[in-house]
């Protein structure tokens, strides 16, 4: 069934005492915001051929999404990757799989869609950031929207460009988690997005 507009519009609900940790990562990928770079797309390129050959017809989708996905949008660097499958829940159809061709299995959010996340962040790998869904997630659908929304409105790029600069000197003075680097953007995300769905005719 096809993600309704009420559950695109529900946001992320953080329940951290119903996460699964399955493993932590290798490192920790630095909060820090690089100008774009022409070499992004180039590597989400590569990242899905490899995850294509592990996964084949499982696959459903595979999405860059996040400011490396937009052109002119600083970024961390971080490829941000969303992978839907045909049943997300057959975890010994792809987690093995995945692991072999480099990524490592952190946690799963039954709660969240179904949601898995594995991450490639050795120290000689580029960070990658792999959320892995089943299909119709409206997660997958707000990040698209998010993303072309973006592409086809300056003014609101200029905007998060600033506040993602902003967010990253806050955190890295305070000491601060990637949590909290992301806590500090959520509200202009939010405001961002409101903006999308009324053109959309999401909201009014």
């Amino acid at each position: 069934m096809p993600a309704t507009i009420e559950q695109i519009l529900a946001p992320y609900s953080d329940e951290p005492e119903r996460v699964e940790r399955i493993a932590p990562r290798v490192i920790d990928p630095p909060i820090t915001i690089h100008e774009p770079s022409p070499e992004w797309p180039h590597r989400f390129t590569e990242i899905k051929a490899r995850i294509q050959n592990a996964l084949g017809a499982f696959i459903l989708d595979i999405a860059h999404y996040g400011s490396t996905s937009v052109p002119g949008l600083p970024a961390k660097d971080i490829i941000d990757i969303d992978l839907t499958l045909k049943d997300v829940t057959d975890e010994a159809s792809y987690v093995k799989p995945l692991e072999e061709a480099g990524f490592r299995f952190i946690l799963r959010e039954p709660q969240w869609h179904q949601h898995r996340f594995f991450a490639e962040n050795r120290p000689t790998a580029a960070h990658v950031n792999l959320h892995v869904w089943g299909p119709d997630s409206p997660e997958v659908v707000r990040h698209r929207i998010f993303r072309d929304w973006l592409l086809k409105t300056p003014a609101d790029l200029d905007l998060y460009a600033g506040v993602k600069r902003e967010a990253a000197e806050q955190t890295a003075r305070a000491g601060d988690s990637m949590v909290d680097y992301n806590q500090r953007k959520e509200k202009t995300i939010q405001e961002i997005l409101d903006r999308a769905f009324r053109d959309l005719g999401y909201i009014e």
